[in-house]
């Protein structure tokens, strides 16, 4: 199955552009949202790996230049990957996946059809594989919660820019939010 990709932009430049073929744009003074449609999509969690890694190099978020490059990058392309692996394991797959960025702040939204809330697991013995992926959702995330919405729900979680991560002032959650 081939994966569509919708990206809601000021800049004309496509988002399957070679590595290095075009400049990279850097991030839209408007905000960008983009979105990966991924439901019966083969290999989600890379798939939606790919196309985040993608969108950070565009918005200049992953470069030498840009301040926390690397821990940034690592700690999204993570969450991602723990998203896209919960809807996986616990609510039948992920249906699309969405990046909504500002200049200081990503929020990273993950659909899916099983409308019930994720739930942190017990703790198990160190050493045992799983149960970790929404500890590691609070403690990397600035916030993050989830929406029921008709057929499903949708996993939330924000964080903030390399822009803001300085001294700016993080913002209180709204309703259903959880802090980390």
């Amino acid at each position: 199955m081939k994966l569509s990709v919708a990206v809601n932009q000021m800049s004309s430049r496509s988002p399957h552009a070679e590595y290095g073929a075009l400049p990279r744009p850097g991030l839209p003074a408007a905000g960008q949202r983009r979105r990966l449609p991924l439901s019966g999509a083969r290999g989600p969690v890379t798939a939606g790996r790919l196309f985040t890694r993608e969108a950070l190099l565009d918005w200049r978020w992953m470069t030498a230049e840009a301040p926390r490059p690397q821990t940034f990058a690592d700690d999204v392309l993570l969450l991602v990957s723990e998203l896209l692996a919960n809807a996986c394991l616990h609510a039948g797959g992920p249906q699309e996946l969405v990046l909504d960025a500002t200049a200081d702040v990503l929020r990273i939204e993950v659909a899916d059809g099983n409308p019930n809330p994720p739930r942190p697991r017990p703790a198990r013995s160190p050493g045992l594989p799983g149960g970790l992926g929404l500890r590691i959702v609070r403690l990397l995330a600035d916030r993050w919660g989830a929406a029921t919405r008709e057929h499903g729900k949708t996993v939330w979680l924000e964080v903030n820019t390399p822009r803001a991560a300085g001294d700016l002032p993080r913002p209180v959650p709204g309703p259903g939010a959880h802090r980390r």
